[in-house]
């Protein structure tokens, strides 16, 4: 934390909080704080989240994200958590590895408010294995092609939670056919098998991004991306048999959402 600016002589402002991390910053602040400036994406104001709230309550999460306990997993910089908790979830418990990220989401919920959300650092794999609490859901948005074993944060999601909204992009060929740039970062095909689910994943390499400060990959050089089929395969092996899915278009690849109950 050395390029840290570490005195302010100007007057205190929540934008001297968003400048600690100036040219890091992913997410845009919310529209209700146009004055201030980060990142571009508008991740605090994600129609994904509130897919996701109406999608369960279809499928019976009586109140979707309202009054339940959502363990939230690579929160980034807080957005999501944001509205999880603009929703009156009961509780979020989001977990985020990236140290950078970790600091972002105190600084966010500092600035924004989230009085029902606890940001805990450390791996969320090592947290779900050794953590005994049940919650009623859990949230992987844009976490799962960042790991080295996608399959294992299924299986053991599954045993914490009983409902789960997912988001991910995931190894299409048609796209990696069609644009070779982000095509190229692929490199062999791996047969694995976790929990008793065989399967195939695509190494992908981060390359160059990982020079960048505000990267938010995993903590690997690489990750293992898996295919759609397999995914939603996985997640019927684990426990979920009630499913609700939207595939759309990323800049990454072909991305997917799901939102997921067990019986």
């Amino acid at each position: 934390m050395s390029d840290f600016k570490h005195f302010f002589g100007n007057p205190p402002s929540d934008q001297n909080a968003l400048d600690l991390f100036a040219g890091e910053w992913s997410s845009q602040p919310p529209a209700s704080r146009p004055e201030l400036k980060a990142g571009a994406t508008p991740l605090f104001d994600d129609p994904r989240i509130a897919w996701a709230h109406h999608r369960l309550m279809e499928m019976g999460v009586a109140g979707g994200f309202t009054g339940r306990h959502v363990l939230e997993l690579g929160p980034l910089e807080g957005g999501h958590t944001y509205l999880l908790d603009r929703l009156e979830a009961a509780s979020v418990t989001a977990v985020e590895a990236n140290a950078r990220a970790y600091l972002k989401c105190l600084i966010a919920k500092e600035t924004f408010g989230m009085p029902r959300a606890r940001f805990l650092l450390g791996d969320c794999l090592e947290f779900l294995r050794a953590e005994g609490r049940h919650f009623d859901v859990g949230v992987a948005c844009g976490i799962l092609y960042h790991l080295t074993n996608p399959v294992e944060l299924l299986e053991l999601l599954a045993r914490r939670c009983d409902a789960l909204f997912l988001w991910t992009v995931f190894y299409d060929p048609d796209f990696v056919a069609a644009n070779p740039v982000p095509g190229a970062k692929f490199s062999e095909a791996i047969a694995m098998e976790t929990g008793g689910f065989p399967h195939t994943v695509h190494r992908f390499n981060y390359g160059p991004s990982l020079d960048w400060k505000g990267f938010c990959g995993g903590g690997e050089i690489y990750s293992y991306w898996m295919e759609k089929a397999e995914i939603l395969k996985a997640l019927r092996r684990f426990g979920f048999t009630d499913f609700r899915t939207e595939q759309h278009p990323n800049v990454h690849g072909s991305a997917l959402m799901v939102a997921a109950r067990k019986a």
